[in-house]
């Protein structure tokens, strides 16, 4: 088994990291202050063809598959984790359920203008009263003719703010349970679909969330996904799975930036007349965080190239997910720590680094989700 990348993944791994450091690093600290990422920014990504690396290039994607946009996120992490945030709703969620659930015509409709960041996606699964039980969705849609009603809510829509274009999920036979579930594409200017305020949040500033609300909200059948009502919550399982692989693969990414800054100060930092790096508490801390960074990532190129070969990797994605975002909360945990008092303040983008963290164990199927889907792949008979 060779987990080493291709001169093809390899020359894209540099080139993303060099846009990043040079076009995307320098506006960290603005999109933090300012709880915005300016569309020229977001259009600057779309020019280095960020958003369309893990699509087909019939689609207007850069076709390097998943484990080629695994390799984008990990650099992409490297900033500010909102600007990761934006891509991994638009195209890392909406765009792959349209991917995963549209026929062709839906496809070639919908993909380009998401691959080419001319529209944002959002996803809208969560609902106030569904958020790790994302089957028992209280969002309805009737069938009227040759359309869909839908009515209810959902919370937590990352990018719903800026929007352009929703895949919402509602259950079109309630009396079904999961079973009756379908998925729609939704236009912003949708009459009938109202999205909340911004929420305030404890990190990733800049990347905007907000509530959907769906007044008899007409969408024409032909946006519904899968070709049937009952096949809404299997692309929206399929979609996550593809999500926590990214998700894992920007852990991976922000962890290892926060290594390096950590190693760098240990060498810089003298405290009783020696770096500190020369204290074996602190060595122990790097040497952890090392090894579980190397751990995490091999285990994200593992899943995303099986995913590419055409496997299943329901169990493997949450494993990937649970450990590299536990990891990234200790590898912050323990910058901030070896940074001492200055790693609390916002002087440096540490402690922004800390609090961005804590949400990755909590979005996309919490640590303790992850393990039920992991445990439930080792229970079931095979």
């Amino acid at each position: 088994m060779d987990l080493s990348l291709s001169e093809e993944l390899v020359m894209l791994q540099r080139t993303i990291r060099g846009f990043v450091e040079e076009r995307l690093s320098p506006h960290e600290r603005e999109i933090e202050d300012r709880d915005l990422i300016p569309r020229a920014l977001i259009d600057e990504m779309a020019g280095a063809g960020i958003f369309g690396v893990g699509f087909a290039e019939d689609v207007g994607g850069q076709g390097f598959g998943k484990l080629g946009y695994c390799v984008m996120v990990e650099q992409l992490a490297r900033a500010n984790a909102s600007l990761w945030n934006v891509v991994g709703a638009s195209v890392g969620l909406c765009g792959t359920a349209i991917d995963l659930g549209g026929d062709e015509a839906q496809r070639r409709r919908f993909l380009p203008d998401l691959v080419s960041a001319k529209k944002i996606g959002a996803y809208a699964l969560s609902e106030p009263a569904a958020g790790s039980d994302a089957g028992s969705l209280r969002t309805v849609a009737k069938r009227d003719g040759d359309d869909y009603v839908l009515g209810g809510s959902k919370t937590f829509i990352t990018n719903a703010p800026i929007a352009d274009l929703f895949v919402v999920f509602a259950n079109a036979d309630p009396a079904s349970g999961s079973k009756g579930i379908a998925a729609f594409v939704v236009d912003r200017d949708t009459p009938g679909l109202e999205v909340g305020p911004s929420d305030e949040k404890m990190g990733l500033h800049g990347s905007t969330t907000a509530q959907l609300f769906f007044g008899d909200m007409r969408v024409p059948a032909d946006r519904r996904l899968g070709g049937s009502d009952g096949r809404g919550f299997p692309i929206a399982l399929a979609t996550l799975d593809r999500g926590r692989l990214g998700l894992a693969a920007h852990a991976v990414g922000a962890a290892q930036r926060l290594l390096e800054a950590s190693v760098a100060y240990a060498k810089g930092r003298a405290q009783f007349g020696r770096p500190i790096g020369t204290n074996q508490g602190v060595q122990w801390m790097l040497a952890d965080a090392a090894t579980e960074i190397h751990a995490a990532r091999l285990m994200v190129y593992d899943a995303a190239a099986r995913l590419d070969r055409g496997e299943r990797i329901t169990d493997r994605a949450a494993m990937a997910k649970l450990f590299a975002t536990e990891m990234l909360g200790r590898v912050a945990d323990s910058a901030v720590q070896i940074h001492g008092g200055m790693g609390y303040m916002r002087e440096l983008w540490i402690e922004r680094a800390y609090r961005d963290a804590r949400i990755a164990r909590i979005y996309e199927g919490t640590s303790e989700i992850q393990r039920v889907v992991i445990a439930s792949g080792l229970l079931e008979d095979r």
